[in-house]
């Protein structure tokens, strides 16, 4: 079944060059210019990916993300950023983005982005998957990836998609160690100098979510120097 992808973007020169792009990599596009009609189209049509700019006339990207989570649309979201701050990136991941280009990128990866987005969905489809992946417990968690849910001493906890993959990939190899690279890698499907505080900030808000003292990790561990690993098993 063709992908439908919408292009949230207000510069039409831009959207043009992604919907030419993308409708020659067999995906069906939709390209609109400001904030509420992104967000109207979005809730209100079957899409499987959006192409979201933060700057927007109307509504900014941020509140589109945030309304769309908060809603319970579970639409992958790669955001746009022209800014450089990379704090206007981490709110944009807090708020359940997938993934992020900042401006300006290279055509070349924003595609591999997106097909990496799809290959991760088609892996966690269970038409997709041969073996039924098992739950996870250790110490007081449970993650349960049927449902992709993850409860703390029997309390769910909020995590994004992103997180939930993270955090599942870990708990199944424990005491494994990887590199920032090696996760943008497995979790991603890419690797992209530069972009390993990518790694650092989902990293850090797991561990606020799932470690009693996350300033003392009991799961998710930092070998210096070389990465992360999840606690060993017992």
């Amino acid at each position: 079944m063709t992908k439908r992808i919408l292009v949230i973007e207000d510069n039409k020169d831009l959207s043009h060059l992604l919907q030419i792009h993308l409708s020659d990599l067999g995906y069906k596009v939709t390209c609109v210019y400001d904030g509420h009609k992104g967000l109207s189209d979005a809730q209100s049509s079957n899409f499987d990916l959006i192409i979201l700019d933060l700057m927007l006339p109307g509504m900014d990207g941020l509140e589109i993300c945030r309304q769309l989570r908060n809603n319970g649309y579970q639409i992958p979201i790669l955001m746009l950023t022209s800014k450089s701050s990379e704090m206007d990136r981490v709110v944009g991941l807090e708020l359940g983005a997938d993934d992020y280009v900042t401006k300006p990128f290279s055509i070349r990866e924003l595609m591999a982005r997106v097909k990496a987005l799809f290959r991760r969905l088609e892996a966690k489809d269970p038409q997709h998957t041969e073996n039924p992946k098992k739950e996870i417990a250790a110490g007081d968690l449970v993650i349960q990836p049927e449902k992709r849910t993850v409860t703390r001493k029997g309390k769910p906890v909020d995590i994004t998609a992103k997180e939930f993959d993270l955090l599942y990939h870990f708990a199944s190899h424990p005491g494994r160690v990887y590199s920032r690279s090696q996760l943008l890698d497995c979790i991603w499907g890419y690797t992209h100098d530069g972009y390993e505080h990518t790694v650092n900030s989902h990293i850090n808000r797991l561990r606020a979510k799932i470690e009693e003292d996350p300033a003392k990790p009991r799961y998710i561990i930092t070998v210096w120097g070389v990465g992360y690993k999840f606690v060993d098993a017992e």
